[in-house]
């Protein structure tokens, strides 16, 4: 990993949604994490203080916006707010998990595209640099005038997987046709074929399809997705492959969403392990037998060190 040719006027911030992964990326980095103060008013209006002098810093506010999304999201803006009015030589925002990226077009009239929205408080707010992991749609990007760093957890959790469940006999699965793109790359970092499961209501919990695009017979299959929220897709997708013949069946994805009651539902489930990330922060309570979890502290501390020392980031993009 890359260290930063100098840090004095480095400053790492982290919010309130995921503290350990900022303290992972600050190891990382080298650099100790700042002050501030992130409180609220009786009425939940969210009150923020910088604790030291920043004027002139290169400033990084590390903030997943996930759950509470609305007021992780106005966290990050008020802080953004803050550095810029204390002087802040540039801004970059840290986000591990990008909250509404999944409206990310209009996919029916009359409706809003608030990734879109997202990105242009961002900049509004006075944001110089966006740094993510593994944005619901990569269009996303496209939403910003301002450098969006997309980071990729494809070959940290591929090698993961490898080192943890090594079988030759393994099949790459997509749990819809939406997904065939992210599985096709995940496959390839594994050297494994892939297979689609002919699901054509994802949003239906209750339906079970009874096809599977390409062989799963007597093989180790890895469901592929960017994110996990209430888990019915992903468990009627392991139902579906141990109905096809599948020996085991393993979960892998970027964000933990885990919305409703989805960890009893993937506990229950056919599914062997879930192996996903820490880009949203999954409280002790919360953890159940069946998941591991792969941290990207490092990942993001590459990042940074290399946005700083002026140095290519192209390289984690594949990661």
């Amino acid at each position: 990993m890359a260290e930063l040719k100098s840090h004095p006027k480095v400053k790492l911030f982290s919010l309130n949604s995921n503290r350990p992964l900022a303290e992972a990326i600050s190891k990382a980095v080298g650099v100790p994490l700042s002050d501030a103060t992130v409180e609220k008013f009786s009425d939940d209006e969210i009150k923020i203080s910088v604790n030291e002098s920043i004027r002139g810093d290169e400033v990084y506010i590390i903030q997943s916006v996930s759950d509470p999304v609305n007021s992780t999201l106005m966290e990050l803006l008020i802080m953004v707010d803050a550095v810029r009015r204390a002087s802040a030589k540039s801004i970059n925002v840290v986000i591990p998990y990008y909250g509404y990226s999944r409206a990310d077009r209009k996919a029916r009239s009359r409706e809003p595209i608030t990734a879109k929205l997202v990105a242009s408080f961002l900049e509004m707010d006075g944001v110089d640099r966006v740094v993510t992991l593994d944005l619901h749609a990569d269009q996303i990007q496209g939403f910003f005038n301002i450098p969006v760093d997309h980071l990729k957890a494809n070959t940290l959790l591929a090698n993961y997987f490898a080192d943890k469940h090594d079988d030759a006999n393994s099949v790459v699965v997509s749990p819809d046709h939406t997904g065939v793109s992210r599985a096709r790359k995940f496959a390839e970092l594994l050297d494994a074929p892939i297979a689609i499961i002919d699901n054509r209501s994802p949003e239906d919990a209750t339906t079970v399809p009874e096809s599977v695009i390409g062989s799963v017979t007597g093989k180790q299959a890895i469901i592929v997705d960017d994110m996990i929220d209430t888990a019915f897709k992903l468990t009627i997708a392991a139902e579906t492959l141990k109905k096809a013949g599948a020996t085991d069946v393993y979960a892998v994805a970027t964000h933990a969403v885990f919305s409703g009651n989805a960890q009893e539902r993937l506990q229950a489930s056919a599914i062997k392990k879930v192996i996903v990330t820490d880009s949203i922060n999954i409280a002790q309570a919360d953890q159940f037998e069946k998941l591991e979890v792969v941290s990207v502290g490092d990942l993001f501390g590459e990042a940074i060190t290399l946005i700083h020392n002026q140095q290519s980031v192209g390289k984690l993009f594949g990661r």
